[in-house]
């Protein structure tokens, strides 16, 4: 399914990579939090350093062994099975579904559940429910990508006056600390996180600690990726 297909598939379908947990979530303000995740399919990026390209790259993955089209019901269903407070939806990109993650966030308030949106900060937000967070992760030049196609400045503004954002950027090295600031001052954004990229807990642990100093004189927060730190780069955790 293409990224076109994707923004006009049906509000009562989703495509699905995985629906996994219970586990923690590994990054932000949640991170430790007793989770569930629902990781969606297909993404309008195509980030050099991605964790989860069998979501998207059909160069090194077969589609129709990765992506699943399912009733917004089923996958609500599997969710509350795994009875986690918190449910994070992630991709991918889980934006390009617009109107199904709605129906399903509806679904999964309506039960009690916290939700979680993790996104790329290019697609703007849609209405959502109380008990809703956005964790939008705008990328850097390091993701290989041109600025035009990363960075859409009246998307990032969106995402900050929901009120129900925060930012968390992608860094491998203290020099890319300016690139952020840059991007924070340039679309006022307010609450900044800042995530060592790495898929091996030596490369997470290596970068927090070349990263931290230049965090803390920003008066920024710290983000580690705790799955990583206890499992690796395991799928379904």
């Amino acid at each position: 399914m293409t990224v076109a297909e994707m923004n006009s598939s049906s509000p009562g379908h989703l495509v699905v990579s995985e629906v996994f947990g219970p586990t923690i979530q590994g990054e932000g303000p949640s991170a430790g939090r007793r989770a569930s995740f629902v990781r969606l399919g297909g993404c309008n990026l195509a980030c050099s350093w991605c964790d989860t390209p069998y979501t998207w790259d059909w160069s090194r993955f077969e589609r129709a062994a990765e992506l699943r089209t399912l009733p917004v019901e089923e996958v609500a269903r599997d969710v509350r099975a795994i009875a986690a407070p918190l449910v994070v939806i992630t991709g991918g990109e889980p934006l390009l579904q617009r109107d199904g993650i709605t129906n399903l966030v509806e679904l999964l308030t309506a039960v009690g559940h916290q939700v979680e949106i993790e996104t790329n900060g290019t697609i703007a937000p849609h209405r959502m429910q109380e008990g809703v967070r956005f964790n939008v992760s705008p990328k850097l030049a390091n993701s290989g990508l041109p600025e035009e196609r990363r960075l859409r400045p009246s998307v990032l503004e969106a995402f900050e006056a929901t009120g129900k954002a925060i930012f968390k950027f992608v860094v491998r090295a203290p020099q890319e600390l300016d690139e952020v600031e840059a991007i924070v001052r340039r679309h006022g954004l307010s609450d900044v996180w800042i995530s060592p990229e790495g898929v091996v807990a030596d490369d997470v642990i290596r970068r927090s600690i070349a990263l931290i100093d230049g965090v803390l004189t920003r008066s920024w927060s710290m983000s580690s990726r705790l799955h990583i730190l206890l499992w690796g780069d395991e799928r379904g955790r």
